[in-house]
């Protein structure tokens, strides 16, 4: 359910995706972190970026958006969508509104797969914040030949898993000399608590051992091989 602009059909939609009334749809606002990812749109999204804040629940879509917007008034009609991971045909009318959906439902083992799913689909480009490696290989094997077909791009772990270690490896590379071997040792000091999503994603996979194997396993088999 749509509460700002109408939803546009993935079906249809050009190359360019620039038909769908959303640019960003951020899902899971109301939970800590995506709380957080709301707050840096709100304070960074560029003008003219046409983005919105999906969840299960208007209310706490609602109450967000009012505090994003006490002091900043251009926010009070912030669209808002209405989408349940449990609800496969919410989250078809969800990827079909946007050309990108953001993403920090999990654990994304139990709820994420639905979502990839319905973006692969519509060639709609997906981003999470997974660190969960049995839910990426299971993504590769069961939807990216279809992404591939729809021009959807799937990118996972754009949280802690990526920064500072990948992007921190990317920066430091980029200020050494050019065409010489380099090795890059990398070190993380933290002082916060885990959320609790985090905490409920690590459970989970330590809880599956046999079942991350697996899916990697099975990743194994489907991954192009490369003759040299």
């Amino acid at each position: 359910m749509d509460t700002g602009a109408g939803v546009a059909s993935g079906a249809g939609a050009d190359p360019e995706r620039g038909d769908r009334p959303y640019d960003v749809v951020l899902f899971g606002a109301t939970g800590f972190v995506g709380g957080l990812t709301a707050e840096y749109l709100a304070e960074h999204a560029p003008a003219g970026c046409r983005w919105a804040l999906a969840g299960r629940s208007l209310g706490r879509l609602e109450a967000l958006r009012d505090r994003l917007a006490s002091d900043r008034p251009h926010l009070t009609d912030l669209p808002l969508v209405v989408a349940d991971s449990a609800d496969p045909a919410s989250l078809r009318e969800l990827a079909g509104s946007a050309r990108v959906v953001a993403t920090t439902v999990g654990p994304y083992v139990w709820y994420g797969e639905e979502l990839v799913a319905a973006c692969a689909e519509a060639g709609t480009d997906y981003l999470d914040l997974t660190g969960e490696a049995e839910f990426v290989d299971l993504v590769y094997v069961r939807h990216d030949a279809r992404a591939r077909e729809t021009g959807a791009r799937i990118v996972h772990a754009c949280g802690f898993d990526s920064i500072p270690h990948d992007l921190g490896a990317h920066f430091t590379v980029g200020q050494l000399p050019d065409g010489v071997p380099l090795r890059v040792d990398g070190f993380v000091r933290a002082g916060a608590a885990f959320s609790g999503g985090t905490f409920a994603s690590a459970l989970t996979a330590l809880g599956r051992g046999r079942e991350v194997l697996r899916a990697a396993r099975e990743r194994r088999l489907h991954e192009p091989r490369l003759v040299g």
